[in-house]
């Protein structure tokens, strides 16, 4: 079973990492941002790529619980799809699960560093 985006937080909430982002992570989220040639200048930043993304995740999700059930039911046309579809959802998933794990644990180098 495929877990809710609500309880990807682990400990880290959104509004904690939208707080760091606009804090002293800020230099590193722009050069990402940067890096990957969508940089937004802008209000949005850090912060707003992060709910764009889980927004992203959160519909993929809901794609692959309705595919899921159309296909226990039976009422779906095209069986391959369905199974696409919540492979996809998995995937991106433990994509986001392994982009928290490793914040987490930057964030935790971050504060343990001597200044």
């Amino acid at each position: 079973m495929i877990p809710p985006i609500g309880s990807l937080g682990g400990g880290l909430s959104l509004g904690a990492l939208e707080g760091t982002a606009h804090g002293a992570q800020a230099g590193e989220a722009g050069a990402a941002a940067g890096a990957t040639g969508t940089g937004s200048s802008g209000a949005g930043g850090f912060g707003g790529e992060l709910t764009e993304a889980i927004s992203s995740l959160e519909q993929t999700q809901n794609s692959a619980s309705s595919a899921a059930q159309a296909l226990a039911t039976g009422s779906v046309s095209d069986p391959e799809s369905a199974i696409v579809t919540v492979q996809d959802a998995q995937l991106a998933m433990e994509l986001a699960s392994q982009i928290r794990s490793k914040a987490t644990e930057a964030v935790q180098s971050v504060f343990n560093t001597q200044v």
